[in-house]
């Protein structure tokens, strides 16, 4: 049976959420199609004759561009039984049923990919309209993973690029050495889907994975894992196996603050194994609001984790939530200056600076005590509970910062002139004094050429371009 599994979006990475069921469902003996609606478009030939169509939804972006292709994807494969697997898909599994898909997968997907295309092969009146959509389903057993199938995919080439700072271009390959989190961060949306548990790919298949991609070109990897220290012995494996099998090879990993202390010692091996540079999630320098997002980090933690990052030789990349129902002007400000002080503005992109809580369906974060009365009714255009700020400039803020990033990333802008425009609007917005000029703001650190971040809304350009018939 022929199988099309779609990727509306991943980082302007080569998506692991195709590559590794491809290679299960082939396995299985169906014919398999991959489409990665970042950089491709949907043509009827592509789906003709599928049986089952998978959507991966790995983030709020690649949900809502999803949403905005799915009635084309019912137009080109009428006959075919639609699926949407990945983390957003069981908190938006009543939006997505809406439009048709028929079964809804979380968590460990690929066994139960290949269970329902087995299915849906068989016959046995599967449903291929929403008439009788099935209950989502988030299966959390160990998978028996093989080596990820990317042969389906675009060319690296076509995919984000490492950027260097002092110039040139590295081509990135993508891969992932674990899944899920042990950590329970509020806002996160790996926690309501695996509550604490996390599971290590293994070794072999991790560099047999990477190794395809070298060929293919990749002079750089990205690790997609949420947390590359969940299992930090499994870790150092990898890392070494990597060194050893490709010594020239880069690479860039996502830890927490917290584990950047207490794994301190690990980063000089990191770093000797070609480690460039660290993206850590810090969200804010508020401790009151990093109490209420869970993040098991304070302010000093993440000035300490700078300096500890900093002295193994290894770049740090933070990201941030800066605008929450908890921020105040004052706040923001205290958080661009804590950017200075640290010499890190420049390492920041300034789609960072402007993104607001995002709050799905299923969100730790309605455990709050009080939190639900402060949001609005569920939206199905955003997929998410909207909230608005006590304080109205605190939203018009937010909108300017916005309005910064979008147009830094269409002009191209270099990183210091939005960080000086953005800092400017914020002092003013908060009635302090001119900002002084604030010397320093760091020296520029390796980038991925994609700044758009999984909580970050899609544009108006994904959307369209999502649906846009093939040319």
């Amino acid at each position: 049976m022929k199988v099309v599994l779609i990727s509306p979006y991943e980082l302007g990475r080569q998506p692991f959420g195709l590559a590794e069921p491809a290679a299960h469902l082939a396995r299985a003996g169906h014919e398999v199609e991959c489409i990665d609606l970042s950089i491709e478009r949907l043509e009827a030939s592509r789906l003709r004759d599928a049986g089952l169509v998978g959507l991966y939804l790995a983030m709020h972006t690649a949900t809502r561009i999803a949403v905005a292709a799915l009635p084309r994807v019912r137009e080109l494969a009428p006959a075919a039984h639609l699926c949407a697997y990945g983390l957003y898909a069981p908190m938006n599994h009543a939006k997505l049923q809406e439009l048709g898909v028929c079964s809804v997968l979380g968590g460990e997907c690929e066994t139960a990919l290949v269970a329902l295309a087995r299915e849906v092969g068989r016959g046995g009146g599967m449903p291929v309209s929403p008439v009788s959509p099935r209950p989502p389903r988030a299966a959390l057993a160990r998978v028996p993973f093989v080596t990820p199938k990317r042969d389906g995919l675009p060319p690296l080439s076509r995919y984000a690029h490492l950027v260097l700072p002092g110039g040139g271009t590295r081509t990135i390959g993508f891969t992932e050495s674990s899944r899920g989190c042990k950590h329970l961060c509020r806002h996160c949306p790996v926690v309501p889907v695996y509550q604490g548990r996390f599971r290590a790919v293994p070794v072999a298949v991790v560099i047999d994975d990477v190794a395809g991609q070298v060929a293919a070109g990749a002079e750089h990897v990205s690790f997609g894992d949420p947390d590359f220290f969940n299992g930090p012995t499994h870790a150092l494996r990898v890392v070494r196996a990597l060194h050893g099998r490709f010594p020239g090879l880069t690479y860039d990993v996502t830890i927490k603050i917290a584990h950047l202390i207490t794994h301190a010692g690990l980063l000089p091996e990191l770093a000797a194994t070609g480690c460039l540079f660290i993206t850590s999630a810090v969200e804010s320098v508020d401790d009151r609001i990093l109490g209420r997002l869970d993040k098991g980090h304070t302010r000093a933690d993440f000035e300490r984790a700078t300096r500890l990052v900093r002295e193994a030789g290894i770049a740090l990349a933070p990201t941030f939530v800066p605008f929450t129902p908890w921020t105040t002007l004052e706040g923001y400000v205290e958080l661009l200056e804590a950017l200075v002080a640290l010499r890190l503005a420049a390492a920041v992109p300034p789609v960072q600076l402007a993104i607001r809580l995002l709050v799905p369906r299923g969100s730790y974060l309605l455990r709050l005590e009080g939190f639900p009365e402060r949001l609005e009714p569920f939206d199905a255009e955003l997929l998410g509970y909207p909230w608005r700020h006590a304080d109205p400039r605190v939203d018009a803020l937010q909108e300017a910062v916005q309005g910064v990033a979008e147009r830094a990333e269409g002009e191209g802008w270099p990183r210091r002139r939005a960080f000086t425009e953005i800092r400017r609007l914020a002092h003013q917005a908060a009635g302090s004094p001119e900002a002084p000029p604030p010397g320093s703001l760091g020296e520029p650190v390796p980038a991925h050429s994609e700044p758009w971040y999984c909580c970050a809304e899609p544009t108006g350009r994904q959307l369209r371009e999502a649906v846009a018939p093939a040319a």
